[in-house]
C-alpha cells in the first residue's frame, strides 16, 4: 500500500491518532494527515515518532497543516555477528496517574497542599516515573501558581513525560494557562497505562 491521505479536520483527539494508526495496521507506507488544530498536529507527530516512523509537518494555506508520515518502522535492536541479541533488559516503565486537584478526602485546602508535596516528592523516590498523567481536575497541577510548577519542571528536565489531557483542560478553560508538559489526548493517557509496569497514584 502507498500514500494514504487522512482528512482529519474537525475530528477532536484522540480520532486523529486512532486513524493513523488503523492506516499504519493496514500497511501504508506513507501518509499525510490533514488537520485544523494545534492539539490533533501535536498529537499525531508524537504518535508516528514514538513509533520510530519520520514525521514533518507544513502549513496549509486554509491556516490547518500537513503531517508527513514516512513509514521507517522501529528501530532494530542491535545484534552482534552471531546474531544475538545484545540489548540490555528495559527498566520497568513506572506511571504516576493525577486525576483530581486534591488528595484524599476532607479538606479541599489541605488536599491541595498535600497533593502539592506529594507531586514536590515524587523526585526524590527512585526511580523516577516514565511519565506523569494529568486528567480531570488534576490537570490544574500544570497550569495553576502552585508549589508543584517547579517540581514538574525539574522531573521534566531529568526525563519524565509530563501529559495533559486535552479535553480536560478545554473544559477548565486552562490550555492557554498550561506551565508545564504536553497536551495529550485519551488515547496517548490509555497507551501509556496499558504499557507501564506500573501504575502509582495517590487517590
Amino acid at each position: 500500500m502507498s500514500l494514504i491521505t487522512l482528512d482529519c479536520k474537525g475530528l477532536p483527539c484522540p480520532q486523529p491518532v486512532l486513524r493513523v494508526k488503523d492506516a499504519l495496521e493496514r500497511g501504508a507506507s506513507r501518509i499525510e494527515v490533514l488537520t485544523d488544530n494545534e492539539a490533533a498536529k501535536d498529537n499525531v507527530l508524537r504518535f508516528a515518532r514514538s513509533q520510530g516512523h519520520t514525521a514533518i509537518i507544513a502549513d496549509r494555506p486554509d491556516g490547518g497543516f500537513v503531517i508527513s508520515v514516512a513509514i521507517t518502522g522501529k528501530p532494530m535492536t542491535q545484534t552482534d555477528e552471531t546474531g544475538c541479541c545484545c540489548d540490555t533488559p528495559a527498566a520497568p516503565r513506572l506511571v504516576y496517574v493525577i486525576s483530581s486537584d486534591s488528595m484524599g478526602r476532607g479538606s479541599e485546602e489541605l488536599g491541595w497542599a498535600l497533593l502539592q508535596t506529594y507531586i514536590q516528592t515524587i523526585k526524590e523516590i527512585k526511580p523516577l516515573p516514565d511519565k506523569i498523567l494529568f486528567y480531570n481536575s488534576g490537570v490544574k497541577l500544570v497550569a495553576s501558581s502552585s508549589g508543584a510548577l517547579d517540581a514538574l519542571r525539574e522531573l521534566q528536565n531529568q526525563g519524565v513525560e509530563i501529559l495533559a489531557c486535552a479535553a480536560c483542560l478545554d473544559f477548565f478553560q486552562l490550555k492557554t494557562a498550561m506551565q508545564v508538559g504536553q497536551i495529550s489526548n485519551m488515547y496517548a493517557i490509555m497507551d501509556a497505562m496499558a504499557s507501564a509496569d506500573k501504575l502509582v497514584s495517590p487517590f
